[in-house]
């Protein structure tokens, strides 16, 4: 069965991906810990192919990444689920800019965006932030893309320019954001980000400070199309005692007591996983995937800033599994591996180690070990069940990564 699998894998180069917003629909949605087949591991760019996400198609070229296990995400939209620990999160910040900052009709000042497309063109998620053509942050193995123009977005700020340039000075963008890692109970191919951005002009920025009209927010010095002149120091500390206000006041409401032409501000980003683990006591991030009513009646609470501590499904035994290997003389990258682990064994791969490295003496060949710790979280697995999984892992590593197997 795992032989035929992976046959159809390497035959496969070009795939037609069912639309993202059709996922959800239904038992097609994958239940927490399901083990994807493997033919299913990856859109693979060629001549003329097309994948479809999102009610709009893309063609497939040599940059093409994409895996079946994070497409099935596309759409999900957990942030505005409600009554699931992110859109409980994402509330909370709400209210707290609706009330804490007010604008001069009493209307809130801050606008929230927390619908905008995940697939952003490359232009959106690097050029306009100035992220130089050569940075290492472009890398096919940190991101996921459907071509070389367009991708899924590694973070919410793929938004700013275009927010920015309709004219507003104060948002708030929260979303899915996507990012090849490493896998453990930290770490997720998608997360959620809520991103903060505040303009302010030279008469917002300086009123009330006494001979705040002799203040200026740029330097005398050039301005080019790209970058502004440089702040004055006045400018820079107020700007800085405000974002430590703002951050300041967020986390006191959170936790209790424990494209600017002419005008300059502050960003922010934060991950809402991030904060919903540390709140709620929410141990693996896998579980913020889960369906299991469990998990999710936890959360039914008829006020936002209620308290609330997880209690744990039974913890379930591991089954831990070992996969050795030489790797190919170029275009490896521990991303690609992690990224086949994860579309094969699914939400059953609590993390993989590599725990040992190699090099043969004679041959300069390298060896990676790696350690998968396989986890249902919500039954027990059995040795029989993973060594099918684990086969699976093993054979698509040599057929889909060109490594030599020493299993």
């Amino acid at each position: 069965m795992v032989c035929s699998a992976l046959r159809r894998v390497a035959r496969m180069r070009v795939y037609l991906v069912r639309k993202a917003s059709s996922v959800s629909r239904g038992h097609q949605h994958q239940a927490l810990g399901s083990r994807p087949a493997v033919s299913e591991f990856t859109v693979r760019g060629a001549p003329g192919g097309l994948v479809e996400l999102l009610g709009k198609s893309y063609p497939l070229d040599d940059y093409s990444n994409l895996s079946r296990k994070v497409l099935s995400r596309v759409g999900r939209n957990l942030h505005n689920k409600q009554h699931h620990p992110l859109w409980l999160i994402k509330e909370r910040v709400k209210e707290h800019f609706y009330k804490q900052y007010v604008g001069r009709f009493g209307t809130p000042l801050f606008s929230v965006y927390d619908d905008l497309s995940p697939v952003v063109t490359t232009w959106q998620n690097f050029d306009s932030l100035l992220i130089p053509a050569d940075h290492p942050s472009r890398k096919k193995g940190d991101n996921y893309y459907l071509n070389r123009t367009h991708m899924l977005r590694a973070h919410t700020s793929a938004h700013q320019w275009d927010l920015l340039h309709a004219g507003l000075d104060a948002f708030l963008v929260v979303g899915d954001v996507y990012r090849r890692d490493q896998i453990d109970s930290q770490h997720y191919p998608v997360f959620h980000q809520l991103e903060a951005v505040r303009l302010f002009s030279k008469h917002e920025l300086f009123a009330g400070i006494k001979d705040g009209e002799s203040l200026q927010l740029f330097e005398q010095s050039s301005r080019s199309t790209h970058k502004q002149e440089t702040h004055t120091m006045e400018a820079m500390k107020l700007v800085e005692f405000n974002l430590k206000q703002t951050l300041t006041r967020l986390v006191t409401h959170l936790f209790g007591d424990a494209g600017a032409q002419d005008k300059i501000g502050w960003a922010f980003g934060l991950g809402l996983e991030r904060l919903a683990m540390i709140l709620y006591d929410i141990p693996d991030i896998r579980l913020f995937w889960s369906e299991d009513e469990r998990f999710l009646k936890q959360f039914c609470l008829s006020d936002i800033n209620q308290k609330v501590k997880f209690q744990p499904l039974s913890k379930y035994p591991a089954v831990i599994n070992d996969i050795s290997f030489w790797l190919p003389s170029e275009n490896y990258t521990e991303n690609d591996f992690y990224d086949l682990v994860r579309t094969i064994g699914g939400d059953l791969v609590e993390k993989v180690d590599l725990i040992d490295k190699f090099e043969h003496p004679k041959t300069h060949k390298t060896s990676h070990c790696y350690r998968i710790t396989y986890r249902h979280m919500e039954r027990t697995l059995c040795q029989k069940e993973v060594r099918h999984i684990h086969q699976a892992v093993q054979e698509a590593a040599v057929q889909l990564l060109a490594v030599e197997g020493r299993f």
